[in-house]
């Protein structure tokens, strides 16, 4: 076994270093755990959001099951903030933040410890892509296991999901729900342990780390609370032992090819545009060269085939019940869409993974649709340029909005102001509603609009109000709306820039987001703008408002 213990020699075997050695005695650690591989576990979990609430327990499990193959597995904590719980609050700030201090305490902890492996437990959305980025880092042999989706909530024959409690709320204010019926949705959407149900970012992500080969099939799809999730965590140790004996890092698994294959299925199952900042922050993390123009690419030649909300109807349960996510990505083997020979964490290749599962069966009244008859024939992940994005915005479009929208703009300093318009009807139809100031460096911290999205579905103006921000959206936020604008307000980009009444175009087919003012005009605006004063920054969101790079870099922090 000593040969597989390459670097945690260095505190537990190294007669220069007793007091590592001393350390480790006082933990209760034998001289046979003391010689094996250490392995870091890595919990995101908490107890005050559904996503997280049960992580510990299964780093719990997966720490039991290490001594069965001769590995010593040891839990550390990191963090997670809750999108559910933060939203459209001062508190939301703080979500995407929690990415690179996942990846920081990933990075920090192991190589600060001299650890030879790392599995790390992820539930709400932010924790899979800044696990995935910390193992990159370290570049040891890494496996994540995600802590699974929820099941749907039901009230009065309705099925439910986290959405369903945003929604809700627009119908309050529209006078279309009572008040017994708006308690009881509250009361009923999240009806246990697990991730948000629907294709949203944590479902968007988990199938990401499966596709990309840095968890075990079917680790997206296998709900929180069911049987194969607890033998799922009892199996992550024998794989952990098979990348320690074949010397498999997270850099050999993550490679363009891979990253492709990522992209093409959550393009394919209707994945968040959260997705986006995360796959290029992962990709720069690694060393691969992959950009909004590669994204656009993948996405222009890959149809709409999964059938989830929040546009859709189903939710990740479904595709578990309909053989999960390896039968989805066996039929999107055969049907040439992946590559079958990227490296995974089983030390085996993504077909021969696939080789003895059965595809899936795509029907008209399952969550996934035949390939001659997507949703969409290209991808829903649109990359937008234009006067108004001249480095990039990304827009959901599945084309049940729509594939363009012009109107007049209503502009908005802060999610606040939008919300309060929206709750006193001041916003109409045919407007397009402008958020700015919401940025990685202007709010800091890049909040989602779920709130003001939901609130103008529920108000029933989806299809007649878009919406586009320098901020970004839930993976449960649908209708016209425009996201990660850059450059941000905060920055001077020309979505700071803009007034009441300027028209704005929305173009899917073309790509582009335009506005009908001059580059004189906006010279002139440009004249009499200065960034929007934040006040109170102190700690972790002072250091992001300085570190942070643009949503078309991935909001990475070490960029610089």
């Amino acid at each position: 076994m000593k040969n597989l213990k390459k670097y945690s020699w260095e505190i537990s075997d190294n007669p220069e270093h007793p007091a590592g050695k001393a350390m480790l005695y006082a933990t209760g650690l034998s001289d046979k755990k003391l010689m094996q591989p250490f392995v870091g576990i890595a919990s995101c979990g908490y107890e005050s959001n559904p996503c997280n609430m049960h992580l510990n327990d299964f780093a719990a499990e997966i720490k039991s099951t290490t001594q069965e193959h001769d590995l010593t597995g040891l839990v550390f904590n990191t963090i997670g903030i809750s999108d559910g719980t933060s939203m459209g609050t001062l508190g939301m700030r703080y979500s995407l933040v929690s990415r690179e201090i996942i990846a920081d305490s990933i990075e920090s902890f192991i190589l600060g410890h001299s650890f030879d492996a790392c599995v790390a437990v992820a539930g709400c959305d932010k924790n899979m892509p800044g696990a995935i980025m910390g193992m990159l880092r370290i570049n040891r042999p890494s496996i994540m296991v995600y802590g699974g989706t929820i099941a749907s909530g039901n009230y009065k024959g309705e099925k439910l999901n986290i959405v369903s409690a945003f929604e809700a709320f627009g119908k309050k204010i529209q006078g279309t729900i009572s008040d017994e019926d708006y308690d009881g949705v509250i009361r009923n959407a999240c009806p246990g342990a697990g991730a948000c149900g629907g294709m949203y970012t944590a479902n968007t992500m988990s199938s990401a780390a499966e596709a990309m080969g840095m968890s075990l099939p079917y680790s997206a799809s296998y709900p929180a609370n069911s049987p194969e999730k607890l033998r799922e965590c009892r199996e992550v140790s024998k794989y952990i032992k098979i990348l320690l004996e074949k010397d498999i890092k997270p850099k050999d698994i993550v490679t363009r090819k891979s990253i492709e294959n990522a992209v093409r299925v959550i393009v394919a199952l209707g994945g968040s545009t959260n997705a986006v900042m995360h796959i290029l922050a992962i990709a720069r993390t690694a060393g691969v060269d992959f950009t909004l123009e590669d994204f656009k690419a993948v996405n222009d030649i890959t149809p709409l085939l999964g059938d989830f909300k929040p546009s859709g109807k189903f939710l990740m349960e479904d595709l578990h019940e309909q053989g999960g996510l390896p039968a989805f990505m066996k039929f999107m083997l055969d049907q040439g869409m992946l590559h079958g020979d990227c490296m995974t964490v089983t030390g085996k290749t993504l077909a021969e993974n696939l080789e003895n599962i059965d595809p899936i069966i795509p029907s008209l009244v399952n969550c996934i649709r035949p390939i001659d008859q997507p949703i969409k024939k290209t991808g829903h992940l649109c990359i937008l340029k234009g006067n108004l994005a001249p480095e990039g915005a990304v827009s959901k479009i599945t084309g049940k909005e729509g594939v363009s929208f012009t109107g007049p703009a209503k502009v908005f300093d802060s999610e606040l102001e939008a919300n309060n318009a929206i709750r006193d009807h001041k916003v109409q139809a045919g407007d397009v509603v402008v958020v700015r100031n919401v940025g990685p460096k202007g709010a800091p911290g890049m909040p989602e609009m779920l709130k003001p999205t939901s609130m103008i579905i529920g108000a029933g103006l989806g299809s007649d109000v878009a919406l586009i921000t320098d901020g970004r959206f839930s993976g449960g936020t649908h209708g016209f709306v425009v996201g990660h604008v850059t450059p941000e307000a905060w920055c001077g980009g020309p979505i700071g820039l803009l007034k009441d009444g300027d028209v704005i175009t929305i173009d899917a087919n073309n790509f582009e987001l335009s506005v009908q003012v001059s580059e004189e005009e906006f010279a002139e605006r440009k004249k009499s703008w200065s960034p929007k004063k934040i006040e109170g920054l102190q700690g972790t969101l002072k250091k992001y408002n300085q570190l942070v790079a643009t949503a078309s870099e991935g909001c990475v922090t070490d960029k610089f």
